[in-house]
């Protein structure tokens, strides 16, 4: 009998078209009133690398917050793997400071890189891999909402496995379905081949949608996983951490 997973391994992942921002800004939000809470707490097989805090990018948190939703589906994503395997988070909620450096910071590696692009051209290559920062309660990040995360899979000592190309590697290889495109791939690309479908199976069996241009880059509950799902209302809009100061002022 086929299992689960050797379905998951056997099915291709679709190649899906990127996301027409416009139509995803329109999309309406709800809202909900889910707390962030941070994954430092969930149990094993989940790990944290807060890894913008790790390389001392400006305004980064060393945490990964989600909200409690999210936090609840990762924890069946992660208890629906192989032994032996587990999730590796690498962000989630993102302070808007941090997405403001991120798009400066590609936009101007690609100006620096090309530059015959014009303006249009250049914020399409740049939105491929990071999104416009927006703390605009109709259209907020993605990652502002504490609905996207960025993930990978771990072996069971703890280690990030091969997907092909690197977290954040700015590349067409990145793309999620990119190697399915390779016709004869070797033995390490088909391993990073298998390892995407596994993560890519296991988050979408529990209600995620996948940005078709980052294998990593996954969404609950914000503006594109009503995109990707099919839904006519987004659940969060742009969130913050609660301070002691914030409840201070909200209780007193």
């Amino acid at each position: 009998m086929e299992t689960s997973l050797n379905r998951s391994l056997s099915s291709p992942i679709d190649r899906h078209p990127e996301p027409d921002w416009p139509v995803v800004s329109r999309i309406p939000i709800t809202g909900s009133d889910e707390p962030l809470v941070p994954l430092s707490l969930a149990p094993s097989p989940i790990k944290i690398f807060p890894v913008y805090a790790r390389q001392a990018i400006p305004g980064a948190i060393d945490e990964c917050y989600v909200r409690e939703g999210v936090y609840r589906q990762l924890l069946k994503v992660a208890r629906s793997l192989p032994t032996g395997y587990g999730l590796i988070v690498l962000d989630g909620w993102r302070p808007w400071r941090v997405q403001q450096y991120l798009f400066d910071t590609l936009q101007e590696a690609i100006r620096s890189h090309h530059p015959e692009l014009g303006e249009e051209a250049l914020l399409a290559r740049t939105r491929e891999f990071v999104s416009v920062p927006s703390r605009e309660a109709t259209s907020p990040s993605p990652h502002l909402t504490g609905g996207a995360v960025d993930l990978t899979l771990s072996d069971a000592d703890g280690l990030p496995l091969d997907m092909g190309t690197l977290f954040d590697e700015a590349v067409p290889a990145s793309h999620t379905a990119a190697l399915e495109a390779i016709p004869h791939p070797d033995a390490r690309q088909q391993q990073a081949r298998d390892n995407r479908r596994r993560l890519y199976s296991a988050m979408r069996e529990q209600g995620f949608t996948n940005l078709p241009s980052e294998w990593w880059h996954y969404d609950s509950g914000d503006q594109l996983w009503a995109h990707y799902g099919g839904h006519t209302q987004a659940l969060y809009g742009p969130a913050e951490l609660e301070t002691i100061e914030s409840r201070w002022r909200r209780q007193l």
